[in-house]
């Protein structure tokens, strides 16, 4: 009875954070089918460890989970140097995310910017390194508050602030040199309006 009763109470706490856990993941390995996997392995974990659970944060606690889960399999990846045949290209269903998305523009020329803008944004996010990533879709996607990001991430406060704000310029730097190459100075550094500095 008391286990049912266990269980009960993780599905009520931790199901809720289902979607969070599954975009965290994907953009940490940027595999769907690994990342179904790391999230798997994650909610095995939390349901395993529930007990310790304090009930302050469930959302911070299982993101954690998940982090520490999607960076294992990361490892063991590499460990096994296993090369992944479709590397340099995209997987068939990460093609058509935007799709589903409403559009309420009626014209195809605008459906099409709005397409290139995503994959362009994608692009830019895959080029960051993990830590600088995981940084921006905790806190970009995921609205966590840089105090559970840090805990999450189990960092300094300071060391989140520094890695978020470093990530932003890149994205910033490499979407500009894609649309304007010629306004972003060779430094790199822009101020606060996205102008050369």
């Amino acid at each position: 009875m008391k286990n049912q009763v266990r269980h009960g109470n993780f599905e009520q706490v931790m199901l809720p954070h289902l979607d969070a856990a599954h975009n965290l993941a994907r953009w940490l390995v940027r595999d769907p089918s690994i990342a179904e996997d790391v999230v798997q392995d994650a909610y095995e974990r939390a349901c395993k460890y529930f007990a310790a659970f304090r009930g302050l944060a469930g959302r911070a606690w299982l993101l954690q989970i998940v982090r520490n889960a999607a960076y294992s399999t990361l490892k063991a990846r590499r460990r096994g140097m296993e090369v992944s045949l479709s590397s340099g290209t995209r997987a068939a269903d990460e093609d058509g995310v935007d799709m589903d998305m409403p559009d309420p523009s009626p014209g195809p020329e605008t459906r099409l910017a709005q397409r290139q803008d995503l994959a362009a944004l994608d692009d830019a996010l895959n080029a960051l390194p993990v830590a600088w990533r995981e940084c921006v879709i905790l806190r970009e996607v995921e609205a966590l508050s840089y105090k559970e990001m840090a805990r999450i991430m189990d960092v300094p406060l300071g060391t989140v602030m520094s890695r978020l704000s470093r990530a932003r310029q890149a994205l910033q730097r490499e979407v500009l040199c894609d649309d304007h190459k010629a306004l972003v100075p060779e430094s790199g550094k822009l101020d606060r309006t996205g102008r050369p500095a």
